[in-house]
């Protein structure tokens, strides 16, 4: 395994790109389930879904684009995506969480529209719902290192406001935080890490590896600082054991990473017990 990731490119891009992925999406994971806005994960994927497939069309469609990367159109349409789940949830202040199933369904609604218009699902489109070894390209690694770096650097500027709103949001916008603001960025950035996390793990699976190592870090952290910490190294021992898994297998990256969270999640729920 080890020689084959030292002789082949596209086996590099693979493990790099689900390394920096196993850190950024658990870390990001552990401010959205505080929160209770799981789910935003799953309306934000389906919108990347419509992107993708559209950029797909649009390379069939006209000859220009073809070489364009759908990386790119996924990318707009998760952060579209997320400003209006932000916009929704305060039109509808006492539903707010009408907006992500209002957001998840036009996800869907367009992403079936351009995959017929596609004429069907092709390769490339079923690599981007359940994730490829083979199709992480340089340029994907590069987009994914872009966005580990604006991931960290949001987490770092602003750790202590996140940390306030995502328990008490009342007193955060109380003590004068800029609160509607911060939850903006959160969103866009979240977003940013669905679009860069699909490549391997997939649209439809992207929410599990920002969700499930979170919740078997619950299980055993006695702290917040803890619950970040055991959610990066689930994530982190779910993306190798995944990709490992995947490359011999001859599987799907993503649902490997999937079973091996819900087997990690499964150990410590027995073991806390």
């Amino acid at each position: 395994m080890i020689e084959a990731i030292l002789q082949y490119q596209f086996l590099q891009n693979a493990f790099i790109s689900g390394l920096i992925i196993g850190v950024i999406a658990p870390l990001l994971g552990v401010f959205i389930v505080v929160r209770r806005l799981s789910l935003i994960a799953d309306a934000l994927s389906h919108v990347t879904l419509a992107g993708i497939a559209g950029s797909l069309y649009l390379s069939q469609s006209i000859g220009a684009l073809a070489l364009l990367n759908p990386l790119y159109l996924g990318i707009v349409a998760s952060v579209t995506g997320s400003l209006f789940i932000e916009r929704l949830r305060r039109l509808y202040k006492h539903y707010e969480e009408l907006a992500i199933p209002i957001i998840m369904s036009a996800g869907l609604g367009f992403s079936a529209i351009f995959i017929s218009l596609a004429q069907g699902f092709s390769s490339d489109l079923f690599s981007y719902l359940f994730g490829s070894v083979s199709a992480v390209s340089q340029q994907d690694l590069w987009i994914v290192i872009s966005i580990a770096i604006v991931v960290l650097l949001f987490l770092m500027l602003f750790y202590k406001e996140l940390f306030v709103l995502s328990f008490d949001e009342e007193y955060a916008k109380a003590s004068g935080l800029p609160a509607k603001w911060i939850h903006v960025l959160f969103m866009i950035v979240t977003a940013l890490v669905i679009a860069g996390s699909m490549r391997i793990v997939g649209i439809l699976l992207v929410s599990s590896l920002m969700t499930l190592p979170v919740a078997a870090a619950m299980r055993i952290a006695k702290g917040f600082k803890q619950a970040l910490i055991f959610s990066v190294l689930f994530g982190e021992s779910a993306v190798i054991i995944g990709l490992v898994s995947a490359y011999y297998l001859d599987l799907a990256p993503g649902g490997t990473i999937v079973v091996t969270s819900i087997i990690i999640l499964l150990l410590t729920i027995t073991l806390k017990k």
